[in-house]
């Protein structure tokens, strides 16, 4: 695994679900993460379900938090399910 990649997955454990205090990344919600040239990152991610309290806050937390990390550029996230 790059450094980038470890970056990333080290922003993400930082968020939890608001319900189970257990991080998304180790609770298996997001399933791909994809760095090009160390700028743009793709996510996909899924929910708890899809009545899930915080399904419009938690996706924008996982961009903020990966935003925050210097050199990246774009966050392009699609949640699936």
């Amino acid at each position: 695994m790059n450094d980038m990649k470890e970056k990333i997955i080290n922003e993400i454990k930082k968020i939890y679900d608001p319900e189970i205090p257990v991080n998304i990344f180790e609770l298996g919600l997001i399933y791909k993460i994809d760095v090009i040239d160390n700028k743009k990152v793709i996510i996909e991610m899924t929910l708890t379900s899809p009545n899930c309290p915080v399904a419009e806050s938690l996706p924008n937390s996982v961009k903020e938090n990966i935003l925050n990390i210097v050199g990246i550029e774009d966050v392009d996230l699609k949640l699936v399910w």
